[in-house]
């Protein structure tokens, strides 16, 4: 029976990062949709960025506080629906090792059973012919075959060819995938980090930790303007606690005299720290009396602040109050829109770049209120939204939204002072689904699906993320589009331009569509968003 060091294991799991990060540009090119995507390799690549931050860290010899690591770190990095998965299945994986300094193929394998197990609880509606099967057979056979010899080469090998094998099926599982002749994206991008595992038990080794060139963080924006002087608290602070000698819960009450933004997170092996303070040898004082101190930041936001753009006639801070929302959107125009609503902080973010569910927490700590509705506005978003709940200290409540239309209707519902905060939620997701929702792009590949071929180069019109129009012209796209949305039911037609739109264009277009529909009542806005060329949304 062979034993897992600590070593080793920590090299598995940066090889894994390191395989994926090579291939990530063939697991994007897997994207079944011609439409630009928050593309599934680039997502899983920048989960597993966090993870290799995370173990990098961490210098104690022990398989269960690294394993603890990257539970922690695939969390507060995990970028779209494949990143979340992923960092489910770490988050099981950690949790059944976290406790053993060394280990076994088989506790290995039972681990990956774990996590999967993790991943299926976690997700809602668990489709079969995605990287969920090809991780849960894989991870099943991968402990018949350690319990009849404990031994982790054989063990990883039966992995990587179970993994291969279910891969290969996914597109007789799912028809989208066998109409495009494609594997699962996510499959293929799990497929490569156990391949890196199997090469670092075969004696590969990283000696850069690095997986690529850090990952931009989502970028905040938010509408209300603060002087220097009105910075409370000065210093951004943080750090991680390794092996640490306290309870979340105590940890937390005594910074929170400190300060505010106060993010404690983590479990008996790893706590991460996040404060704002204008004590920051305080707040390390305090760290260190509970364990060795890692990862220690420290910035000074007034320093920061004169470096930042804010609309200079807002006015002051708002106090806290009762409820405060969290928009995703890109384009100044959007994001004008979403301000004008009531919206507290919008994070940059859509549908190529997907942000983390750090991004996400980060935005509702800085958002001054007792309690934070967030629209992700993207359906790649969402599920990483839904983790914020997990690391940040204050009631968060995900209204679902899979697009922009669906999250300006949804405001009309918002009241920053409900009188019933569950029932505002509910009539704010109800508003969501009133309002129908459709995108005009351009193809970045060939596609035959069920509206015809499409090549190339040319404008698709997506209505409710199925692609129902295409062709050559973006006027007549849109028009058809358009045409494809409105019923007898439909009152009003508003039409967001983007950054490659001129505005002379969105009025021509604007004005054949109030001749075409002399009922409806028409709305253009500059929305300035990429990918985009229009946005259009009808009630």
């Amino acid at each position: 029976m062979q034993v897992i060091q600590a070593e080793l294991f920590k090299q598995m799991l940066l090889m894994g990062a390191h395989n994926l990060e090579r291939n990530r540009a063939s697991v994007d090119a897997l994207n079944v949709f011609p439409v630009p995507d928050g593309d599934t390799g680039t997502n899983m690549n920048l989960t597993l960025q966090a993870v290799v931050k995370a173990v990098s860290q961490v210098d104690e010899p022990h398989v269960g506080k690294l394993a603890a690591a990257s539970a922690t770190g695939s969390l507060m990095g995990a970028r779209g629906n494949s990143g979340v998965i992923l960092s489910q299945l770490f988050r099981g994986f950690g949790r059944h090792l976290q406790e053993m300094p060394e280990i076994t193929a088989l506790d290995l394998a039972q681990a990956l059973v774990v996590g999967t197990e993790t991943v299926y609880k976690a997700v809602r509606k668990p489709v079969e012919g995605t990287m969920l099967t090809v991780m849960r057979e894989a991870s099943q056979v991968a402990v018949q075959v350690a319990k009849r010899q404990n031994e982790l080469l054989p063990t990883l090998r039966a992995l990587v060819e179970q993994a291969e094998s279910t891969l290969a099926k996914t597109p007789e599982m799912l028809p989208v995938l066998k109409q495009a002749g494609v594997v699962d994206a996510g499959g293929q991008g799990l497929l490569c980090v156990f391949k890196g595992w199997l090469a670092a038990a075969s004696g590969e080794v990283i000696e850069d930790a690095s997986v690529g060139p850090e990952a931009d963080s989502a970028r905040v924006t938010e509408p209300t303007f603060v002087s220097e002087e009105e910075i409370e608290f000065g210093y951004c602070t943080e750090f991680l606690i390794l092996s640490p000698r306290v309870s979340e819960d105590k940890l937390h009450q005594e910074l929170e005299p400190l300060g505010d933004s106060l993010l404690v997170v983590g479990d008996a092996n790893l706590l991460k720290v996040h404060v704002h303070t204008n004590n920051p040898g305080r707040a390390l004082e305090i760290g260190l009396a509970y364990g060795e101190l890692s990862g220690i930041k420290i910035d000074n936001m007034r320093e920061q602040h004169t470096e930042l753009h804010f609309p200079t006639d807002a006015g002051p801070a708002e106090p806290v109050k009762p409820v405060g929302v969290i928009a995703v959107a890109v384009g100044d125009g959007l994001a004008e829109i979403f301000t004008s609503l009531g919206v507290d902080a919008i994070v940059t973010g859509g549908q190529t770049m997907n942000p983390s569910t750090e991004d996400l927490a980060k935005a509702a700590n800085r958002v001054p209120a007792e309690q934070i509705i967030i629209l992700p506005n993207n359906k790649n978003i969402v599920m990483a939204a839904e983790q914020v709940a997990e690391v940040v200290d204050k009631p968060i409540h995900v209204v679902p939204t899979r697009s922009i239309p669906q999250g300006l209707s949804a405001l009309m519902a918002y009241n920053d002072e409900p009188a019933d905060m569950a029932a505002m939620v509910a009539n704010m997701t109800r508003n969501m689904r009133q309002v129908k929702s459709g995108q005009v792009t351009v193809a970045v590949r060939d596609h035959n699906g069920s509206a015809g071929m499409i090549k190339e180069g040319d404008f698709i019109g997506i209505l409710e993320g199925d692609i129902v129009v295409f062709g050559d012209t973006l006027e007549q796209v849109t028009y058809e589009l358009v045409a494809a949305m409105v019923d007898e039911e439909a009152g009003l037609l508003s039409l967001f331009f983007g950054e490659d739109v001129t505005e002379e264009v969105a009025q021509a277009l604007a004005d054949r569509m109030a001749e075409a529909f002399p009922d409806l009542e028409l709305e253009l806005r500059s929305g300035g968003q990429p990918i985009y060329h229009f946005i259009v949304a009808v009630e």
